[in-house]
């Protein structure tokens, strides 16, 4: 039986598990467009804006740890899809781009829009490539599903010549594989590497005596999918080493447990630094070891002993000595938390307590008795959040200044779930909340942004509504870009370029069709969001805050 190149893709990714695409619609693949909409499996989301359709594809896939699917036109829709790519790549988040492209007459001809995408997209993404005949597109397909899901997961782009899409294809379906397992191979999940058991022993053991012999040791922990959150807990406990939260993982290790460390994030004290510093041993699991979280490569140090555990990680260049355990973290964790024998107890105790001390709000910060200006101070909106947030919660963050009030006094328990870009890449936290939102709808979903980059990508509120995925938007408003601006007066003693304008963001929300809420007084803190939270509809609450706290524990005036 034939049928055309796109109906033959779409029910090849259906058949794989793929049950969203979203897209802003493209005329380079209107047959692929066609054809979703034919398929009772996938619903196809239109967004309005090309790096909503990618942001929302890899907040899906990091809260699922499946591939998820972006589709964008040629040129400019792909150039627009970019950003979310780029983010999945930093993340190492299974994510499949397929690109709109010109007609195969004229392609290499410099036709309208053309773009040579696959040479476009092969910096950020683990695979990228452009198909020289129609029939090559499905096996192509199923080779980009396979690789995302690879050793290390990560986005793969696939632009296809708009005439292609509606060729004819008379061959056998490809099946969608994972990487190739031999016969003592055990798959752990469809987005983590296959492992040998035989492997998965050696590697818990020798990691086991390891941590059994060292004097301090630590483990840095990736996203909680792919360590395991009891996995990486019971494995702590019984080994007794200490945890830190890579950048913006701290979903992954429940922050009142006692052998928490801290988070690896931006701006972190020596306080917090002072565990990683006394350590002998340094696990890094299930996660590259990043700029942010090594504090620009500072660590680990020359004389500590780094492990990197996981597939596919690069091993960092580290002068000391350095062992690679390519198994897959999650078993290799478990593995370690059935040790048998009397384990090292150690007393963390002392770090632990810096790092909860660390998160305590300063009194001024407290719902009352604050000044700043008829604002409210970020932190009292955070500290104000925890109370009422239900204990699943999903939290989506921005990148911008703001976050740091977000990353300081927020605790983290294993069962709320964080999306965040670890690329910094602004206008995340609103199309990765309606995603969030469609992928689980019993579960709450709080999206926390700046007021620069809710006007980025903020119209997936509209995408929201549209598709009934009430979420809840802090947009934190100060007027300008805070980030810039603290970097400005730390390093120039000046501001250049950072004022942006203070609207209604209430107003416009509803403008949108959502619910708009206003904070600026401290005193509504409570009502205003337990309001947001049981409205049952997209709802903005513009935070009005003091553009003078820039950063917690700093005034932008005291700067300049």
């Amino acid at each position: 039986m034939s049928e055309t190149v796109a109906r033959t893709v779409v029910r090849l990714l259906a058949d794989a598990g793929v049950r969203t695409a979203y897209t802003v619609p493209g005329e380079s693949f209107l047959p692929l467009l066609d054809a979703w909409e034919a398929e009772p499996r996938v619903r196809l989301i239109s967004t309005r804006h090309e790096a909503g359709a990618a942001f929302m594809a890899e907040a899906e896939a990091k809260l699922t740890g499946r591939p998820a699917l972006a589709l964008a036109s040629r040129g400019p829709g792909a150039a627009n899809l970019s950003i979310g790519v780029h983010t999945a790549q930093q993340d190492q988040t299974p994510l499949i781009a397929i690109l709109g492209q010109v007609e195969s007459e004229v392609r290499g001809r410099e036709a309208f829009q053309e773009v040579d995408l696959a040479s476009f997209y092969a910096p950020i993404t683990t695979w990228s490539r452009e198909p020289w005949r129609p029939e090559e597109v499905p096996a192509l397909v199923a080779r980009a599903f396979r690789d995302a899901t690879s050793a290390r997961p990560g986005p793969v782009a696939l632009s296809v010549p708009a005439d292609f899409w509606s060729a004819t294809f008379e061959g056998a379906v490809p099946h969608v594989l994972h990487p190739q397992a031999g016969p003592d191979v055990v798959v752990a999940n469809a987005a983590e590497a296959v492992v040998a058991g035989a492997v998965i022993a050696q590697a818990s053991q020798k990691l086991a005596t390891l941590l059994a012999t060292a004097r301090a040791p630590v483990v840095i922990t990736g996203p909680g999918e792919r360590v395991g959150r009891d996995s990486l807990r019971r494995a702590s406990e019984q080994l007794g080493f200490g945890v830190y939260a890579a950048f913006r993982r701290q979903d992954s290790f429940d922050e009142d447990h006692p052998h928490f460390l801290g988070h690896l994030g931006l701006g972190v004290p020596d306080s917090i630094l002072r565990a990683l510093r006394d350590a002998d041993v340094v696990v890094v699991a299930g996660t590259r070891l990043d700029a942010v979280t090594s504090q620009n490569y500072r660590y680990p140090l020359p004389h500590q002993h780094l492990v990197m555990l996981g597939t596919g990680l690069p091993v960092p260049h580290h002068p000391g000595r350095t062992t690679r355990l390519e198994a897959d973290p999650r078993a290799v964790l478990d593995g370690l938390a059935t040790q048998p024998g009397a384990m090292t107890k150690r007393d963390w105790v002392p770090y632990h307590d810096a790092a909860r001390e660390y998160a305590v709000p300063p009194d001024h910060a407290a719902p009352s008795g604050e000044t700043t200006k008829g604002r409210v101070h970020p932190a009292s909106v955070i500290t104000g959040l925890r109370e009422v947030a239900p204990d699943d919660v999903i939290l989506t963050n921005d990148a911008g200044n703001f976050s740091a009030f977000f990353h300081r006094y927020w605790r983290f328990r294993t069962s709320h779930r964080l999306l965040a870009p670890c690329n910094g890449a602004m206008g995340y936290a609103v199309p990765a909340a309606v995603a969030a939102k469609l992928a689980a709808p019993e579960r709450s979903v709080v999206a926390l942004v700046g007021d620069g980059g809710i006007l980025m990508t903020g119209q997936e509120i509209e995408t929201a509504l549209r598709y009934d995925a009430p979420i809840v938007v802090l947009a934190f408003q100060n007027g300008m870009y805070g980030t810039i601006a603290m970097h400005q007066a730390a390093t120039q003693g000046r501001l250049a370029g950072v004022d942006i304008g203070r609207l209604d963001l209430a107003a416009w929300a509803r403008g949108l069709g959502a619910h708009g809420l206003t904070i600026d007084d401290p005193t509504q803190i409570d009502a205003t969001l337990r309001e947001a939270l049981r409205c049952g509809r997209p709802c903005v609450v513009d935070v009005r805050t003091d553009p003078d706290v820039i950063a917690p524990g700093r005034r932008l005036s005291e700067m300049l």
